[in-house]
């Protein structure tokens, strides 16, 4: 055999990832495994999570007014003690009396929810705050004026949450 074959050939490295030994291999699969629990763990606590936030959700809605009917609920206490006194009494001035200072302790307990009772009594006629319910020809008021107001109106953080019912002034014909 000639030495100068021997001497160019240079000596195969071998594959250390080929050759991993079983340790290496093992470890990586243990890896694998717990980043799979993990992750496993981690998408069940998410689920838990969207299912506790659903029920909190859904519980907060339905007991949302549970303050204001709270603080209804004395009104209506009161309202039961004034038909009361009324029957028993039956003197007209003592029932005006009564139901007045009903009127008065519910529109506080509105007004601490946030609804305000708003007049339209002499406005331009506004189509998102008001609601026409008839046309009064009229030489003393602008045409186009509120005249008339059957119900008031009333706001919840400034939102209507009921339009005042109106009647609105109509320019006379200038037939007559």
């Amino acid at each position: 055999m000639d030495e100068s074959n021997v001497r160019d050939r240079e000596p195969v490295e071998s594959d250390p990832a080929a050759e991993a030994p079983a340790e290496t291999v093992e470890e990586l699969r243990r890896q694998v495994e717990e980043k799979q629990d993990r992750l496993l763990r981690a998408l069940a606590d998410a689920e838990n999570f969207k299912r506790r936030t659903l029920r909190e959700r859904d519980e907060s809605v339905r007991y949302a007014n549970e303050s204001l009917l709270r603080d209804l609920i004395p009104v209506l206490d009161n309202l039961d003690r004034a038909l009361g006194a009324a029957r028993a009494a039956g003197g007209p001035e003592g029932v005006v009396g009564g139901v007045e200072l009903i009127q008065r302790e519910l529109l506080k307990v509105l007004e601490r929810a946030g609804v305000t009772r708003y007049s339209a009594l002499g406005q331009p006629f506004d189509p998102t705050r008001h609601e026409a319910i008839a046309r009064v020809v009229s030489a003393d008021a602008k045409p186009g004026t509120v005249v008339a107001e059957t119900m008031p109106g009333y706001l919840l953080h400034n939102r209507v949450l009921r339009a005042a019912l109106v009647s609105v002034a109509a320019a006379p014909d200038g037939d007559n």
